[in-house]
């Protein structure tokens, strides 16, 4: 047995048998050409890219259809190779010079391509190697009449093991009865983990070396929660993970029985339960899952995977499906939060020693006010199509929050100079993720129509832990108790000013963590789709209470090990 570490890519757990996807190597052979085939090499070279054209084109439709328009744009970088005249005119100078079969030319000319790009040291437009490699197989299988050996004979509940997965297979998964993927390489900006969590199938990418360590037909263990593979497992470690996925399964059951009922306590109290999403094209699952609106609609994604920024009406048009679809629950769009570890090359972002203390979310924002207030004027266009909010993040005082409400009034104004309708009584949040605004919240609170508690971040910040270090996540810890104490003083300042607070970091979607946010007072929980029913079904089950007694005798504990266990054990007599 042996056990891999490396990036969760898209959460769950699968078993199943290892399909290797191998590397795709094309046998050019070199051949002398005379000065009069040249017209038809490069008619073939011709034939070929627009053969290849036509090829993604439908690729996009297809995947526009299936699974949505932001990751059909994955293909536009595909097409913009097709269309680069540096890349055609040298492999027709070389054709012309050299006098050698046009399909080795450009097998060379690609060659060369790929290492320029594996060569920079920025990871997004290195990972953008992918896109070249991938057009290029295309052009060289059209050159050479060949088809791809990939995920056609794919049998069964399979896992894909690679040393990298193109787009075009991505895809191809959404289609097939793919159980898992992993691979050699990828990031976090790698199309393989973007992609992923819209396909819902379990992936841990960057393993460095899988592909050497697996042979076709291993039996696999894919924790893409966890980033863990594990390659011929025992006896013992097998029947734990089907033990734990039959019971994962009888418990996933119970709970979908109430995903379409209110999440009322025992004794009336009525919880909001919204969902997260990434891409407007999760909408559906939010609904399916039970979601009572989105909670947090993340819009850094829209921007990735593109070299330019999306333009106003493409923003529009987004936010306008999400809240027509949603309507009449609300949609709370956060306004844009790069930097940190999500990184987008087009803004030029530099490099910082500490970039998550750094230029990133409002901050960036401020200080472009021309990407800021175009996203603000479509934000404001869509909300006259349904329940819309927006939220700004990583706000850590007042004077933030003023700045970039004028910012928001400036755009009011533009659209109002336009003749533009928007809704001018859009409520404005703030996201709590900052140990200065939680220690400010009574502050923030009369200036702010709600609160959204970021944990992901608040708990990095407050206990000085970077949460992406191995080396110190076990100091990780959203149950300690000086956690606890932000978060009530949070809630305390917003329910003094009678403002709601909700939580849409990670830790609302922990359902032993959550009985002690509702005794605490949370109002609204937004959490990834697939959590929804396990919270509702738990939050049907207690008195809220109960709840409020569980959080005082919570708040007295001294550890955050003491607390969590408290809590687990709590939540196990619901359960039973």
């Amino acid at each position: 047995m042996i056990q891999l570490k490396g990036i969760a890519a898209a959460s769950g757990i699968s078993i199943g048998s290892a399909y290797m996807l191998g590397k795709e190597e094309f046998v050019v052979l070199r051949e002398a050409i005379n000065w009069t085939d040249i017209p038809v090499q490069i008619q073939l070279f011709e034939e070929a890219l627009i053969q290849t054209r036509r090829e993604i084109i439908e690729l996009q439709k297809r995947i526009s259809s299936d699974m949505g328009q932001a990751e059909a744009q994955i293909f536009d970088a595909h097409l913009l190779v097709l269309e680069d005249r540096m890349l055609i005119e040298e492999v027709i100078s070389r054709l012309k010079k050299e006098q050698l079969n046009v399909a080795y030319i450009f097998s060379e000319v690609l060659k060369k391509y790929i290492g320029v790009f594996l060569k920079i040291e920025d990871e997004y437009l290195k990972e953008r190697a992918a896109d070249i490699n991938d057009v290029g197989k295309r052009i060289l299988r059209n050159l050479l009449g060949t088809k791809k050996k990939g995920l056609d004979d794919v049998g069964g509940r399979a896992i894909i093991v690679a040393h990298d997965i193109s787009p075009s297979d991505t895809v191809a998964m959404h289609t097939k009865n793919i159980a898992a993927f992993v691979t050699d390489i990828g990031g976090k900006t790698s199309h393989t983990a973007i992609m992923a969590k819209s396909l819902e199938i379990p992936a841990v990418v960057g393993l460095e070396g899988v592909t050497s360590k697996v042979n076709p037909g291993d039996i696999l263990i894919v924790d893409g929660s966890m980033g863990i593979v594990i390659i011929d497992p025992d006896e013992e470690t097998l029947r734990s993970y089907q033990a734990k996925l039959e019971k994962l399964k009888g418990i996933a059951d119970k709970f979908l029985t109430v995903k379409d009922l209110s999440a009322v306590t025992t004794d009336g109290r009525t919880i909001l339960i919204n969902a997260n999403i990434e891409f407007p094209d999760e909408v559906p699952s939010a609904k399916l899952h039970g979601g009572q609106g989105i909670g947090l609609y993340r819009t850094e994604f829209f921007y990735m995977n593109r070299k330019d920024s999306p333009s106003e009406e493409e923003h529009y048009q987004a936010y306008k499906y999400v809240a027509e679809e949603m309507n009449p629950y609300s949609v709370v769009i956060r306004t844009l939060d790069i930097g940190g570890d999500k990184f987008l090359s087009q803004f030029k972002i530099p490099y910082e020693m500490q970039p998550f203390l750094g230029w990133r979310a409002i901050r960036f924002c401020l200080a472009r006010p021309d990407i800021f207030k175009l996203q603000l004027r479509a934000i404001l266009r869509a909300s006259v199509h349904g329940n819309l909010k927006l939220m700004y993040p990583m706000i850590s005082g007042v004077e933030e929050l003023r700045q970039a409400n004028q910012l928001l009034g400036e755009a009011k104004a533009e659209l109002r100079q336009s003749g533009l309708k928007f809704n001018d009584k859009i409520k404005v949040g703030v996201m709590v993720e900052v140990p200065s605004a939680a220690m400010t919240a009574d502050i923030l609170a009369k200036e702010a129509d709600f609160f959204s508690i970021g944990t992901n971040d608040l708990i990095q910040y407050s206990l000085a832990v970077d949460r992406s270090n191995e080396k110190v996540a076990y100091l990780y810890d959203p149950a300690h108790p000086a956690v606890l104490r932000l978060i009530k003083n949070i809630i305390d300042a917003a329910h003094q000013a009678k403002i709601k607070v909700a939580m849409c970091g990670e830790m609302a979607g922990e359902p032993s963590l959550a009985l002690i946010l509702l005794g605490l007072g949370l109002d609204e929980f937004s959490l990834p789709p697939q959590v929804i029913p396990e919270l509702k079904y738990v939050i049907r089950a207690v008195g809220f209470k109960a709840t409020q007694e569980l959080a005082v005798q919570a708040m007295k504990l001294s550890t955050g090990k003491e607390v969590e266990e408290f809590a687990q054990n709590r939540l196990a007599q619901i359960l039973k």
